[in-house]
């Protein structure tokens, strides 16, 4: 197996992005990773998307997406993991890679979630859950994780004050993120007296509802110095699936999928928590940051919403946790979301990433995870 390495990144300014199609946007941020990387040719590609059909009325996003780039010929494959579809669809292309299968491959994600209504767009999203047994009865992402919001807080303490801070966090990092949906400041009291969505979660603890594209390029390792820009080399990779309903899980205040798939990456990157300089992570609420941060070892279990209230998850904390702004500042189009993470940890690494930048970073974690943790993708990459 080849060592493989990222050498070019691409992604647009996230939002509602009403005069842009599905095709736009995703082509838009693959021609930029290609410029990046100095590439007009491909040999393969994969694009994560969780339900193009259901958002845009469009599947068959491999062939539509080759086409629109002008890569016709390529094989193109549409890959869906709910939420870590991006995550995923990057994993493949490092396998794809790593396998000498080919050389130069574009690891994409899209989602286009803003043209249907909101009613279609909860109706969507909730086909990441379990829909016989959970989104039928009504329950949706918020209920469900407000469920293990409360279960944490019943085991471990966790307070309303300590979630809040994980939003407000991530919106301060946004707000230096000029891609970010919503790059503005908010405060500890103005996320607990939001809009109540399902108790104990606010509207500020949610992510919102995104368009967006991102898109990563991936080579041999051994091949960087062809390149115009330096090679972020992918040390580790993980992939794990859970019980998709919570009421199948041992303990709601924890993820399993996570921990088994970070679990692979640091054994296969020989890293482990302590060696990370930054992480981003999957915080579709606040309480998943939390939760997830948990899961991959960076806290004991309990220990991640004092951590947060302590700063220790800031920028210049002992763990930053989502730099970028995260899903919750940034956005979350679901399909590409996974991919934003890479081109975030690729340029802090590269020491681009301007007002955000963490301080001699050489190594960092991206975990993406779909729906309520029934799937986590991990990746640990490092300056070559």
């Amino acid at each position: 197996m080849r060592d493989v390495a990222v050498i070019g990144v691409g992604m647009q300014k996230w939002g509602e992005l009403w005069a842009k199609s599905t095709r736009d946007i995703f082509v838009e941020s693959a021609l930029l990773a290609m410029d990046d990387a100095g590439v007009d040719t491909l040999g393969a590609m994969y694009v994560g998307s969780m339900a193009p059909g259901l958002f845009a009325d469009q599947e068959h996003l491999g062939s539509v997406m080759a086409d629109y780039l002008g890569q016709k010929l390529i094989p193109s494959t549409r890959v869906e993991s709910a939420c870590a579809s991006g995550g995923l669809a990057f994993r493949l292309a490092c396998m794809d890679v790593a396998s000498g299968m080919h050389d130069v491959v574009l690891a994409g994600g899209v989602e286009k979630m803003t043209d249907i209504g909101g009613g279609d767009a909860t109706h969507a999203l909730a086909s990441a859950a379990d829909m016989k047994w959970e989104a039928v009865h009504g329950v949706t992402f918020p209920g469900l994780y407000a469920m293990m919001a409360v279960a944490h807080m019943a085991k471990y303490g966790t307070t309303r004050e300590q979630l809040a801070h994980v939003a407000v966090k991530n919106h301060y990092n946004g707000s230096m993120n000029s891609r970010a949906q919503f790059p503005m400041k908010i405060t500890v009291e103005g996320v607990i007296n939001s809009v109540k969505v399902a108790d104990p979660l606010n509207i500020l603890d949610c992510s919102p509802i995104t368009d967006g594209a991102a898109a990563a390029i991936v080579v041999p390792a051994d091949m960087v110095k062809d390149f115009k820009k330096a090679g972020v080399k992918v040390i580790g990779t993980g992939h794990a699936t859970d019980t998709i309903a919570l009421h199948d899980r041992e303990d709601l205040t924890t993820l399993a999928a996570v921990s088994a798939s970070a679990e692979q990456a640091y054994k296969m990157s020989g890293k482990g928590p302590r060696d990370l300089d930054f992480v981003e992570v999957h915080d579709c609420f606040t309480i998943a940051e939390i939760i997830v941060s948990e899961s991959l070892g960076l806290f004991e279990r309990g220990k991640g919403g004092p951590a947060a209230e302590a700063g220790d998850t800031g920028l210049e904390g002992r763990t930053p946790i989502n730099p970028s702004g995260g899903l919750k500042s940034k956005g979350h189009p679901v399909g590409a979301t996974g991919v934003a993470q890479i081109v975030e940890i690729t340029e802090q690494l590269r020491g681009e990433a301007g007002k955000r930048q963490i301080k001699n970073a050489r190594v960092a974690l991206a975990q993406n995870m779909g729906g309520s943790g029934g799937s986590s993708v991990v990746h640990i990459l490092e300056v070559m």
